[in-house]
């Protein structure tokens, strides 16, 4: 039950730095308005997938 926490977390946080970066690059799923906020939105989803990541590597 904990590894899929783990593997739903890390998909989860996948999904929004995909968010993310294409609001970065194309400006089209929150409308493009802040740079630093999709900088820090791609920095904190990569910092969760690491998290749930080491998190399922510990269950093993």
């Amino acid at each position: 039950m904990e590894k899929w926490f783990c593997f739903g977390s890390m998909g989860t946080a996948g999904l929004v730095f995909v968010l993310f970066l294409l609001d970065l690059v194309v400006g089209s799923p929150f409308g493009g308005t802040s740079m630093v906020l999709d900088i820090l939105g791609l920095i904190s989803a990569g910092v969760v997938f690491f998290l749930g990541f080491d998190a399922s590597r510990d269950l093993s």
